[in-house]
Order: structure tokens, then sequence, then C-alpha cells
């Protein structure tokens, strides 16, 4: 039986809906820290057409496409009880459902991370597993698609004030905002005495710094990067004018003492720590100034100190929260630095968490100085990257989360329960984490707050000057995060129920199912290089196993000999772990993620299938993707895109902008062998058959390049291989090219009335880009793709598409200085042509001879007129081509008289040589 997925894709409705609102994944991502977020958009989307059939009555088609649309635009409370009403979607989609599996559905994803896909199979009515490595993600996972989902009704009400029935007749929500506030109330009691008042309430947090001594006056000095504290504001109708506030290093070189001075206004000094080069990007990297002596220390020089365990932290400002919300900085008090000491000592003497020491000790694995940037400064165990009244805190909060734990049990709860209850006061707590440690700054904007210590993707921050949250109910408050820890939880269920999903620590490559037994595997596997998932979990990993180890012991079981998550069959590549020796590499990649694949076929039923979202532009990468398929026995059979994400470095970055949604079937045994030319052809029909659907489902042009991933691949898998007629192999990445040419000579066969086959291989490229892009700026990715597609190599292209650090972008005329002559390509000519318009009439028809062109050349005009058509109208080059059009007729005039002039002038020189030569 056909799946919908392997004929239609609600590819719009997904990229519309995964932007904002329900469809981003934002409600469910903020109940977890990790580190992949798939929308649940998509993650519907792909369950949805993966398990429905792609009926053969077209009218039976068109019902069920809008069903799923329906679903996936159910963007406001009306229109998710319209979906779910008696004769509605969800109606027609259940029982589209119920008849194509009787015995009922079963789902998979083998690498579930925090259970976006269980969760919304479950959301169907349908049976739902998720395994992932990493027990991080799989509490996490749990957390979201399983406990929500639960009857928990006949649980003994909690031993503490606050516990009973909710509004609606559930109790967990009311039971976890119970459990949460306790445990801020014991956190905030048995943290009192090291954070004390201001002014009558607590302090919002603290502006810190390391010190290190100077190599040439010996004295002390803090490393400080920015002296902003808050930015100037405009008075409004309800605040006054605010001048802002910063501070300044005030160090007196009698005495070796310094001391931070707020102030209102902008910066009156400089920074300990400023830039030196042209870029903050260069090698050199941040000097530091010693305010004592001015002695400059190069950053290899503090880079060493540091790492020489030389640094040192000190408290600089403390801020307030005012009645008006503002956050104002000012000197600390003398019991305030007390109090930093009594912090200190009280963390000597904190008691262990049964087996695990009180502040962690799990050792930073080798080769992780990418992702645990500390490294390179000194930090050797995961306790080291947090100061020590931060580390005490959070030991604090996890002696509070087990002694809840113990208490409820005490008092009858189930442990599976307290399981739960543990889990999102966990959740709460990992989140408080996010923005602890030296990685946590200022972010001083539009407001102020506390900085995330993952600003750069998956990659830990270290920072010589950091901010550490107070006890105020203010922004990064245990009060703020367990609000919304609360409020997560009541949207995800809220959107619906659903059958709880199981959710398991497990490894993909070897699953522990039997043979045949889903109905599809739906997964989003790890990207190569793209995450480190264990490695950049960790730091949560070592404080998550001490807040459950009361709750769920075996969450802290790990066979690592530094205490931290297991890495023998992590499917990743190591960013910089080869120095390490690491055995994450290429090499391990690509034959465990074959391995995985292999896993997925064969517990994917007889006619299942197994759906791979993808999401990586490098095209090496996709070769080593479709590679490892075809040796896993898997074939494509269909591939749609949809944009995800907005982005994030840029769209030069290899981040996850556009994901392709992946549908395959196990291959059938004893494929031949196949001939390149007639597996072309067939590839073609299969294209120009499928554009028909495609253009009927309104697929958008670019995502039908995507689209032909599926028909050519379904094609190429009926063959154990492929050769050309000298009989070598063939790779799977030239078929995918044919079948992307074979869209592009369907959608764009005529340039005004010249066949697209007359023009030559560049301009070709040039007008499908244009037509595609226009001059926007893309991927850097979108190149090489195009690049594969005409068979042109980057350096080829690289005078019709200019790079740089946010992605690329079709040249201007005016950024090229190409050589023309009759070989030139027709995109060369009319870019000159635009370039040399500034002349006039003359000079264009210079470039016209130098081509070897006659002013009414055919291929010529068109591709103007084509280029004028795509591009705005305020184009600079597309201005000169519209002038061009109006002069044709002088410039065909001034061509023919160059090009008379040019053979007259051949001519005389011909006559003057056989003269010399007579004489």
């Amino acid at each position: 039986m056909t799946r919908m997925i392997e004929r239609w894709f609600p590819c719009a409705e997904v990229s519309d809906a995964s932007m904002v609102g329900w469809g981003s994944g934002n409600t469910e991502a903020s109940l977890w820290v990790w580190f992949a977020k798939r929308p649940t958009a998509q993650a519907k989307a792909a369950v949805l057409t993966s398990l429905l059939p792609w009926p053969e009555d077209k009218a039976e088609q068109r019902k069920l496409q809008d069903a799923v649309r329906e679903v996936l635009t159910a963007n406001t409370p009306a229109r998710v009880r319209a979906a779910n009403m008696m004769g509605g979607a969800v109606s027609t989609i259940r029982a589209a459902l119920q008849a194509t599996h009787p015995e009922g559905a079963r789902v998979l994803d083998p690498f579930s991370g925090r259970a976006m896909i269980p969760l919304e199979a479950g959301r169907l009515g349908v049976h739902a597993e998720g395994i992932d490595y990493s027990p991080f993600a799989v509490l996490g996972g749990s957390l979201l698609a399983d406990i929500p989902f639960q009857n928990w009704t006949d649980e003994p009400p909690l031993p503490f004030r606050g516990g009973g029935q909710d509004q609606d007749g559930g109790r967990l929500e009311r039971d976890v905002e119970t459990f949460l506030n306790e445990v801020g109330r014991r956190f905030i009691e048995s943290m009192a005495d090291f954070y004390p008042k201001h002014s009558g309430g607590y302090p919002w947090g603290y502006l810190w710094a390391s010190t290190l001594p100077c190599q040439e006056c010996g004295r002390r000095f803090p490393l400080v990067g920015e002296l902003r504290l808050r930015l100037p504001r405009s008075a409004t109708r309800t605040r006054p004018e605010d001048p802002g506030q910063s501070f300044f290093i005030d160090a007196d070189p009698r005495t070796g003492d310094f001391r931070a001075v707020v102030h209102e206004g902008e910066p009156k000094g400089t920074p300990t720590r400023v830039f030196t080069g042209r870029s903050k990007y260069a090698s050199a990297g941040r000097v530091a100034v010693c305010p004592f002596c001015e002695h400059v220390h190069s950053k290899a020089v503090h880079t060493r100190l540091s790492a020489e365990g030389l640094r040192r932290d000190v408290l600089l400002v403390a801020a307030d929260i005012t009645e008006d919300g503002t956050k104002a900085f000012r000197e600390p008090t003398e019991q305030e630095h007390e109090a930093v000491e009594r912090a200190e000592q009280a963390l000597t003497k904190e008691p262990p968490f049964g087996p695990l020491s009180a502040r962690p000790d799990e050792r930073i694995p080798a080769g992780n100085t990418w992702i645990i940037q500390s490294v390179n400064y000194g930090d050797k165990t995961y306790g080291d990257l947090l100061p020590a009244r931060q580390s005490l805190g959070l030991i604090r909060l996890a002696r509070a989360v087990n002694e809840l734990a113990e208490d409820c049990l005490k008092a009858g709860l189930s442990p599976a329960y307290v399981r739960a209850l543990s889990g999102y006061a966990t959740a709460a707590t990992m989140r408080k984490t996010r923005t602890s440690s030296r990685g946590a700054r200022l972010q001083i904007g539009s407001s102020v707050k506390v900085g995330d210590i993952f600003v750069a993707q998956a990659a830990i921050l270290h920072s010589y000057d950091w901010f550490e949250s107070g006890l105020s109910e203010g922004p990064g408050s245990w009060a703020s995060l367990a609000k919304k820890t609360v409020s997560a939880l009541h949207n995800v269920r809220k959107r619906g129920p659903a059958r709880s999903a199981e959710i398991h620590r497990g490894s993909a490559i070897m699953l522990p199912h039997r043979d045949r037994s889903f109905s599809a595997v739906i997964t989003d596997p790890p990207y190569d290089d793209m995450i480190n998932y264990s490695d950049s979990s960790d730091l949560f990993y070592v404080w998550a196993k001490r807040a459950m180890i009361t709750a769920d012991s075996s969450l802290a079981m790990t066979m690592h000999p530094d205490g931290v998550q297991e890495k023998d069959e992590e499917i990743v590549v190591k960013r910089g772990g080869s120095q390490a020796g690491d055995h994450r590499t290429l090499e391990h990649y690509d034959t465990m993620i074959c391995r995985a694949y292999r896993e997925m076929r064969r517990v994917v039923a007889e006619d299942g299938v197994v759906t791979i979202v993808f999401g990586h532009g490098d095209v090496e990468v996709w070769e080593r993707m479709l590679h490892a398929l075809h040796e896993a026995g898997l074939v494509i059979t269909a591939s749609w895109p949809a944009k995800t994400e907005a982005g994030g470095a840029g769209a030069g970055a290899l981040n996850i902008v556009t994901t392709v949604t992946m549908a395959c079937r196990p291959a059938k045994p004893d494929r031949g062998r196949g001939n390149l030319m007639a597996v072309e052809s067939r590839i073609k029909e299969a294209i120009r058959d499928r554009m028909r659907l495609w253009e009927s489902s309104d697929l958008a042009r670019d995502d039908m390049m995507m689209a032909a991933v599926g028909p050519a691949m379904e094609i190429a898998g009926q063959y154990e291989s492929i050769s050309d007629n000298t009989g070598k192999p063939v790779e799977l990445l030239t078929l995918l090219a044919t079948a992307q040419k074979a869209v592009q000579e369907v959608t764009l066969n005529r340039i005004d009335s010249v066949p697209l086959e007359l023009f030559d291989e560049r301009t070709k490229f040039a007008l499908w880009w244009i037509d595609l892009h226009q001059r926007r700026q893309v991927a850097k990715s979108e190149l090489r793709w195009q690049g594969l597609r005409s068979g042109l190599s980057l350096a080829e292209l690289k005078t019709l598409v200019k790079q740089d650090k946010k992605g690329c972008r079709f040249v201007l005329s005016s950024q090229v200085s190409p050589v023309i002559d009759d070989k030139s390509a027709v995109i060369d000519i009319a870019l000159a042509m635009a370039k040399a318009w500034k002349g006039g009439a003359d000079d264009v028809a210079e470039v016209l001879v130098a081509a070897g062109r006659e002013g009414d050349d055919e291929q010529l005009w068109a591709t103007i007129t084509f280029l004028i058509e795509k591009l705005p109208e305020a184009d600079p080059d597309a201005l000169a081509w519209t002038a061009l059009v109006r002069v044709r007729r002088p410039i065909e005039s001034a061509t023919h008289s160059a090009h008379e002039t040019r053979t007259a002038e051949s001519r005389h020189t011909q006559r003057e040589d056989m003269q010399s030569r007579l004489f």
C-alpha cells in the first residue's frame, strides 16, 4: 500500500506552522534542556503522512489532504475544537488510520531526543515508543510524551500544603506546582544566609570576574570585558529618562586594592580585557591590561595563567530590582562579601548524595576543548565550571528535591509518581543550570538579563566576567523557572488528550523489538558533527543524577570511567576529538548510522515506511547518507523539504534552516545491475509524471528540486549497482542531479521563445538560480547543490555567485570584470552589457563585437528579457537591461557598424601583412 508521504507532504503548511505558535515546538522545548528542536508541526506531519494511505480515488486523496491541512493549521482554540468535532478532520484521520491499521498502528523513534515524534504519535492515539542512547534525554522525553498523559488520580495527596485536585479534574499540574514551590521554599531557606537581603529584599543578582596576578607588578586584577551595566533610555509617558549605568575599576597602586565603582551614564574608562587587531575574531583575541601598571598580557599569557590554576573569583557589582522593574546596580556591601566567604566554607562541608560527591567531581573527558571551552582555562571537572556559591546553590536545590522525594515516598505515593514530580523539579533545576557557571554573562540590550551558556549552539561558553542570579523573584530566579515549568506542562496538556508514549534508554544499533513489528519508524537522526549530544549535555547530566538519586537512582548508572554519559555507541562525529583519539570519527559515524538504518529496516512492517528527517546542507554529508541507506537495504521513495527554523548564525552556516522529510522502503531482494543511460531515462520520465501531481498540489518550484530525490532514489534502489557505458560505477548523487535537472528542464524549458537546451551550461545555471532566488542571500550549501546539478565546479561559478560569511548571492555586474571573447557564456555577455551601459550604446556594441555576437542575437535578448522579469524593478542591473531593451535598435545598428568597422580594419591589416611579406 502506498503511504501518503510517498506522494504528498504538506510542505507549505509545515513551513508556515514551524515558525510561530503551536507548530514551532517552543512550548514543548521549554520543558527540558536539549539541543535539537524538531517543530511539532513537522513531527505531526511526518507521523500523519507516514501512517495514512494514499487512496487511488482522487476524491479520497483530496479528502485526506484537506484533513491533514486542517489539523496542521488549527492554530487557535476554536479551530482546534472544529478539527476535533464529530465528522471533523481528526475523525476523518482516525477513521483512515483504523481502516489502514485494523490492529492498531505502532510508531517507533530510535533517536527520540526530547520525544517530539512519540508525543505527536500519541496525540493521534497511536502506540508510540521512543529510544535514546542518552539517559538525560530519556528523562526529558518521558516528562514530555509519557507522564503528562498518564492517570494519576489514585495517588495519595502530597504530604505538604497545596496538594490535591486541580480545577479540570486532573492533578498532575497542581501537584507539580506544589512540589516545585516547596522545593523553592526549602532552597531559599537553606541559602538565605549566603544571599543577604538589601533594602528589605533579596538582590536580583551579582556581577563577578576572575582575577589573575599581573606578570609585571604581581598584583591581582579582575579581567573585565564590558563596563556597561544598563543602557540609557529615553523618557516615556510612564517612565522618566534613564541615563543608564556603567562601572569602572578603581585600582590603587599603593595598596594593591581595587574596587568596582558604579556610576550613571556611559563608561568612563576602558575594560581590562580589550580586543587587539582589526577584528574581534582575530587569532590574537583579547589581551588583559593590568589597571595598576598597565602591563599588557597577551591571550596566550592570560590563558596559560588561568590553566595553571592561578584564577580566583571576585564579586564586583550587586543588582536589585526596583519597584518599576528596573535593574539597579550598586557596589556590594560588606555583608555580601562576607556571605561569599561563608558559602565557600559551607561548600566544603556538604555531604554526598549517596555514592555521588556533593559537588560534581566527574572529569571532563579529553577532547572537549571546543564543547567545554573552560577546559582551555584550567577546568578539569564539571564541578569546576561553577563558582563556589553557585555550586552550593545547585547542591541545595538537588538536596531539596531529594528530601521531598523521600517525604512523598513515606506518604505512600508511588515510585512512578515521585519520579514524575522529581523529574519536573529537575527540569526547572536544569533551566537554572543553563544560566549558571562562568559562561552566563550579563546581557545588556532593551532589557537586562542573564545570558544563556549555550549561545554558541551546543558549546558551553567560558568568560572571565559573568553574572550570578540571586534569590529574588525576578528573571532567572527559582520562582520564575518553576512558574515556566508548570506553564509549559499546562500548555502541552491543553493541546488535547494523548496516549502516553513509552520512552526507554537503548541503542539504535540494537533495537529490543521483533522483526516487522512497527507500522512506521519515524526519526530525526543525528547529523554528522552538527551537535555532540552527550558531551554537550553532560554538565546537566551530572547535576540531574544528583537531583534524581532518590526518585530514580538508575539515572546515575553509567559505564563511562569519568562518570558521564556513555559514548561507545553514540552516533556522532566528535568535533575536535581527533587529537584526543576519540573513537567517534567519520568512519565510526558512517558505520554506526548504517547499522541503525539496518535495524530500522528490520523492525518496520513489510508494508511500512521508514521516515527520516534530515537537515544537513553539505553535499558530502548527503552523499554519505545516501550510501548508508543503500548499504542498509533502504530505498528512498519520497523526499519533501520544509523551512522549519529561522536559522542561527546566518544563512551561510550549516545550521538547520530547511529540513527534508524522506520516506524509505526496504529494498527488494535480488536486485540486479542497471545501465546509467536507461536509469536516467526512467528517472526523467518519472519526474515528468510526478510533477503533474506536485503542480496540482501547489508545490513551490524550489521544493520540487528536493522532492525529485524521492522518485530518483526509488528507481535507483531497484538496482544493486548502476554503471555507465564503460562499466564504471555511478554515484547516487549523479542520479540525484539528473532528477533535479529534469525538474529544471520541465519548469524552465524555454527562455522567451528560445529552448533551454540551446543555452550554454553556465547560462542555464544563472537563469535557474535567478528564477529560484533572484538576488536573495541563500545558504552556501545551495551553491554546492546547484553546481552539482549543472556539472560546473565552484571555481567556475565564483564569478557568478559571491560568497561571504553570511551566505551567497548572485553577483551584480559592477562586481565582475569578465574578459569577453567569442567563447564567453551568454550570461557573462549580458552582465558585461549592463556594466557597459554607463558609456552608452557604442560601449555596449563593443561588448557584442568582442563576443562575436550580432546586435539581434536571439539568445542574448531572451536572457536579458528573462532577467528583467525575474529581478526587482529597482535592481541596478535590471534597470540597465531595461534601458538596453528600450534602445535595442540603436544598439543593433551600432553593433552592425562596429562589426563592419572591425571587418574593414581586419581586411586592411591583412592587406598590409600580405604586402609586407611580398616586399
